[in-house]
């Protein structure tokens, strides 16, 4: 930990040196709700969000935020180790090219309803309210990638070994029951007078009344396709390697997502996590921490820190805004650098920029503030990037 800023309520414990305006504003904000237990903890590649900074953790009792979870449910990491080793560039390129066929992204989704049997089991589905309403426009969503920061990677590891990362979430269901709930949230704060400024963007659903469980339901759901989306895509992207190299060997899938809220103890006290770009880190748990399309992403090994939650960083974080990197990163040289590493990247003109390597933080120094932590496991060097 870097820091301990008190208020007038709860303190904020901090694990990075400096915090851009907007997200210690947030962070302020979090501090000051009635129901906040303990402190809110910031994450070392914490920036601003909406409500709630993107790389917090808040624990409530009796109370859930939807957006302290955020619009993208169960938005998160997977990655499998493989026994291949020294892909040349055209193998490489091969292996993408069958991925973009396979997998659609961005804003597109598959032609076809893909089969029921990829879809998550054990809900109810006609009490899920929105989850309803979208489950048949949600079968054509699962297996694809979607946009913004979400990427497949073809990745070498410390060890030698070619290894594959997919970063992606609920797509447009999990929007949808994270803005169905906000705007519930939103209408029942006002009706109940509640204090907090509608501006602070944290309405919130009592646990135990009927929109929280609902919320809540609806939330696993969307965990649970997140997830189911990501092992579809990873086997799509598991066939298009050995297409092209024949027989290979995979290891056991590591998942782990970083926007959900949970019931969990703390503190000796049952109360309820929301991590919005924060990922769990309990005593040896692996997890995953990506960096950029041009930087190392790392498999760590959690140490079940208190003070955070038990959570870590769920990436580099944003150092500048989407529009502020289109805006000041220059397109030849951050493609230089792509290229100079030798990376197959996604960098095709200025508009790509938002995603180029200068709009992330240094993940050297997220890494080393966030020491107490986790442990690095392995250390994945970028070899070939899809970017959505």
């Amino acid at each position: 930990m870097k820091k301990i800023i008190a208020t007038l309520n709860k303190p904020i414990k901090l694990w990075l040196d400096d915090i851009e305006k907007g997200a210690l504003a947030q962070a302020e904000h979090l501090a000051a709700l009635p129901f906040v237990f303990k402190h809110i903890a910031i994450m070392p590649d914490a920036h601003q969000g909406y409500g709630m900074p993107i790389g917090a953790v808040m624990a409530t009792k009796d109370v859930i935020v939807p957006n302290a979870v955020g619009v993208d449910i169960g938005c998160g990491m997977c990655a499998v180790k493989t026994s291949l080793v020294n892909p040349d560039q055209n193998t490489l390129k091969k292996i993408m090219k069958g991925i973009r066929e396979k997998i659609p992204v961005g804003y597109k989704h598959h032609l076809k309803k893909q089969e029921e049997t990829n879809m998550p089991s054990g809900f109810n589905i006609a009490h899920l309210k929105v989850i309803s309403q979208e489950y048949y426009s949600a079968l054509r969503q699962i297996g694809t990638l979607g946009g913004g920061n979400h990427f497949i990677e073809i990745q070498r590891g410390s060890d030698g070994y070619v290894w594959l990362m997919i970063h992606s979430g609920s797509r447009n269901l999990g929007f949808k029951v994270a803005k169905y709930y906000n705007d519930l949230a939103i209408s029942l704060n006002r009706k109940w007078h509640y204090p907090v400024p509608e501006k602070w963007q944290l309405a919130f659903l009592p646990a135990e009344s009927s929109e929280g469980q609902e919320y809540f339901s609806e939330m696993q759901y969307c965990v649970e396709f997140a997830l189911a989306n990501r092992k579809l895509m990873m086997e799509r992207v598991k066939q298009c390697l050995t297409d092209v190299v024949g027989h290979t060997d995979f290891g056991e899938m590591i998942n782990i997502a970083h926007n959900f809220a949970a019931i969990e103890n703390h503190f000796h006290a049952s109360v309820i996590v929301h991590r919005k770009g924060a990922t769990r880190a309990f005593q040896n748990q692996l997890g995953i921490i990506p960096g950029s399309q041009g930087t190392s992403s790392y498999i760590v090994r959690g140490k079940g820190e208190p003070e955070s939650f038990m959570s870590c960083s769920h990436g580099a974080g944003r150092r500048l805004g989407r529009k502020q990197a289109l805006r000041e990163l220059n397109f030849n040289e951050q493609k230089k650098i792509l290229d100079d590493a030798g990376i197959i990247h996604g960098l095709r003109s200025k508009k790509d920029l938002d995603e180029a390597p200068g709009s992330y933080k240094d993940i050297d120094s997220v890494m080393a503030n966030q020491s107490d932590l986790i442990t690095i496991e392995e250390k994945l060097r970028p070899l070939a990037v899809v970017k959505g």
